[in-house]
């Protein structure tokens, strides 16, 4: 039966391989938005489409339900999430603490380097909006906060930040066709000058201002 439901089978090397090749290629499509929300997925689905047995397909996407990732009804469907609007403002919520203290543990370590590669990241950005390319805007301006973040050396609060990017992946697709782009976020320019000016208080409203400023869009209110 095609459920995440059974009896747990002993995993071989092979299958715990597979699994983990499997859970990161599924867990970066579904952050970076290339599955809509609401995408209905089955265990054979997946094991077919990666060349793997259905042991590895049923632990990955187990552990996708656990962080949120994916949704399981009672019925045994798998599906990605479709976030209600009261979902999408805790989340947004929660960006809204966590990222303007990931950037201000990062500042002290923010060298010239690194705000030039942001810099340039930027650029990246502005260029994935001139090509219409949602998947890559979307992968390049979480690359631009993670590389920023990284500087904090605080792992824990990476982790959890990640597993809330993890659940919004979907419906971040969804407002980028939303939404009209025509020019990379114009807070990062914010950023970047807070950056280079050593500014923590304007770092920290610029990080606040640029993570909260698609909810508008994302909520039907």
């Amino acid at each position: 039966m095609d459920t995440l439901a059974g009896t747990p089978q002993r995993a071989t090397t092979n299958d715990t391989a597979a699994h983990e090749r499997l859970y990161r290629s599924l867990r970066g499509q579904i952050m970076l938005g290339e599955l809509p929300p609401g995408q209905a997925l089955t265990l054979r689905g997946l094991a077919a489409e990666h060349h793997v047995s259905m042991t590895p397909a049923r632990e990955a996407a187990r552990r996708l339900v656990a962080e949120g990732a994916l949704t399981l009804s009672a019925s045994g469907r798998i599906s990605t999430p479709e976030l209600t609007d009261e979902r999408i403002e805790e989340l947004a919520a929660l960006r809204a603490l966590i990222e303007p203290e990931l950037a201000s543990r990062a500042l002290p370590r923010a060298h010239f380097a690194l705000i030039d590669r942001l810099t340039r990241m930027n650029g990246q950005i502005a260029d994935a909006v001139e090509r219409h390319d949602a998947v890559g805007y979307i992968r390049t301006n979480l690359d631009f906060h993670r590389t920023l973040y990284l500087r904090a050396q605080a792992p824990l609060m990476l982790a959890m930040l990640e597993t809330i990017w993890l659940q919004l992946g979907p419906t971040m697709r969804a407002l980028y066709g939303r939404v009209k782009r025509n020019e990379p976020p114009r807070h990062h320019r914010m950023i970047l000058a807070a950056l280079r000016a050593g500014d923590e208080p304007a770092l920290r409203l610029a990080i606040r201002a640029d993570v909260t400023h698609g909810l508008r869009h994302l909520t039907s209110t």
